[in-house]
């Protein structure tokens, strides 16, 4: 793990990698969506309304991986002192946050036919709506102390603390009485018909990769922003010396 705390090593991998998963993602999401938008057939008893899945799932799951992401980091940079770990936690959380929004706004077009209403405060989209203020809450914090110098290590404590919001979201509809359907896919198990699961997991496997790609293209973005911080400082001190 420490070889790549390196920036130069870091940014070597980052701007190669960064396009390739970018297009890989941007390809393999667009053909799922029209695969699911397009070849799938409507469901038996949802209609045409249950193509929204293809976008739901995948930004749910992402969602709840972009808080993953920052809790990891977070821990690496207390335990370990990472050098990037902040910069990795910083960069997962506005696409993390994005993946959160368009999981409640499509979860909430998808529940007006579905159950009569576009909002229930149940345990699973009350927990998913605080996880978006999370990660608002985390932006902010994060972007404050950068900006004054300070240390990221209260945000790092922030990011892990937020992370016990993940498995009350993931189990929020097996632990309390919900209008939201039990989970369809579980370990080794879907209950999903193979004709909407293929390009379902097709579809996440696409956004997982532009959410990558995207993490790596701001991680490079703050580093680049961090370094350029430095040299002025320099020069603002050798300055004063002289």
């Amino acid at each position: 793990m420490h070889g790549f705390a390196n920036p130069a090593r870091f940014l070597t991998i980052a701007r190669w990698l960064s396009p390739l998963l970018l297009v890989a993602g941007l390809l393999l999401a667009g053909a799922a969506l029209v695969w699911g938008f397009v070849a799938v057939p409507p469901d038996r008893l949802m209609g045409d309304t249950v193509r929204i899945l293809f976008v739901h799932v995948p930004a749910a799951w992402l969602g709840m991986g972009g808080w993953t992401a920052i809790a990891i980091a977070s821990l690496i940079e207390l335990v370990w002192r990472h050098p990037l770990a902040a910069i990795a936690a910083r960069a997962s959380a506005v696409p993390g946050a994005v993946f959160t929004a368009i999981c409640l706004v499509t979860g909430s077009i998808w529940g007006r036919p579905t159950w009569g209403t576009w909002w229930v405060w149940d345990g699973r989209l009350t927990s998913m709506l605080v996880l978006l203020f999370l990660y608002f809450g985390y932006i902010a914090l994060s972007t404050s102390l950068a900006r004054e110098g300070q240390s990221s290590r209260i945000a790092a404590i922030f990011g892990l603390v937020g992370a016990v919001n993940v498995p009350i979201i993931n189990r929020s509809v097996v632990w309390w009485n919900s209008l939201h359907q039990p989970p369809s896919i579980t370990m080794g198990e879907s209950a999903i018909d193979p004709v909407f699961l293929w390009p379902l997991l097709a579809a996440t496997l696409g956004f997982s990769l532009l959410f990558g790609g995207v993490v790596l293209v701001r991680m490079r973005a703050i580093l680049a922003s961090v370094q350029a911080d430095a040299r002025l400082r320099r020069r603002a001190m050798q300055a004063e010396l002289a």
